[in-house]
């Protein structure tokens, strides 16, 4: 090999190892591929990751199953028999009650995807960019519209990066803890079935955690003998702190759409109005990991999402 050749080699090594995120093993990849017209498939190094659903017939998209890379699914079933309670929640999911009086978190309002794309197919990380409609459920109107890029790093953790736009009419979220960002974790990971709940903070427990802001809460348990759990984060650069809806019979979930309900009204309500063609972005990130969150890497998993 010639002298220019090798530097010529070595820059190209080099550059691809700038474009790896701190953290991520530049030999694991992530890749998306469209299982069929209204399913994405999400892998991590050949291995199931999740499945984002965005059919017609469904009332919102959703991510399920949901694995961790130790093979273990620690989202609860679809069609759970045995814990059958708000069957609106589904995996991971995006939506919230209240928005001008519809409430799309409890499924009265239809959120229609109405495009999929994906950006990276394979590599260090993958990504997709998906558009979702919030309709009234009379009109068919859109009373807002969701436009968020998804993108995924090899190590689980997932950055759900939303914009929501108001199309026509002013848009309101109103104050309400029915929201946003969400997950339903597996039955036997419930903290009322010895499941356990922290913060970024080191507070403990649903109780502690319910109505909060931190920068992250991990809610983990067994499943099938296992330690797994689920960590949500929220961006600091977010236009307020949002606070986490942590039950302990297993619903996870976070929202800045909620300042008297879930501090039990000592804060008075901050309704949110977006004018036409105004538009809030909103980050969040959910990381799947195996064992507790002691040992799960979650802060080197928040830095990569939050940059700091």
């Amino acid at each position: 090999m010639t002298a220019t050749a090798m530097i010529r080699s070595l820059m190209i090594a080099f550059a691809s190892v700038l474009l790896v995120p701190d953290g991520i093993d530049a030999a694991e990849t992530v890749s998306i591929r469209q299982t069929d017209s209204s399913t994405l498939t999400i892998t991590v190094n050949d291995q199931p990751f999740t499945i984002y659903n965005y059919g017609p017939k469904l009332p919102k998209p959703f991510f399920l199953p949901v694995t961790t890379a130790g093979g273990v699914v620690l989202n609860r079933a679809l069609e759970d028999a045995s814990d059958a309670d708000h069957p609106h929640h589904k995996g991971i999911w995006n939506a919230i009650d209240e928005v001008n009086g519809v409430k799309f978190w409890a499924e009265k309002g239809v959120i229609r995807n109405t495009a999929v794309e994906i950006l990276t197919a394979s590599g260090s990380t993958a990504s997709f960019r998906a558009t979702n409609e919030w309709r009234h459920p009379e009109s068919g109107r859109p009373e807002v519209v969701e436009t968020v890029t998804v993108t995924i790093y090899p190590n689980r953790l997932l950055v759900y990066d939303m914009t929501f736009s108001a199309p026509e009419n002013s848009v309101v979220f109103e104050d309400t803890k029915e929201g946003l960002f969400g997950f339903r974790v597996a039955p036997s990971m419930k903290e009322k079935n010895g499941g356990r709940v922290v913060a970024s903070d080191g507070s403990k427990t649903t109780a502690q955690c319910w109505g909060k802001p931190f920068s992250w809460v991990d809610y983990s348990g067994e499943v099938g003998g296992k330690t797994v759990g689920v960590t949500i984060m929220d961006h600091p650069d977010n236009f307020r702190p949002s606070r986490y809806h942590v039950r302990d019979y297993g619903l996870f979930s976070i929202s800045p759409f909620g300042e008297k309900a879930y501090t039990n009204g000592a804060q008075d309500a901050k309704p949110v109005e977006l004018k036409p063609g105004a538009t809030l972005r909103l980050r969040y990130a959910m990381y799947f990991h195996d064992g507790d969150a002691a040992g799960a890497g979650i802060e080197s998993a928040w830095q990569l999402f939050s940059g700091k």
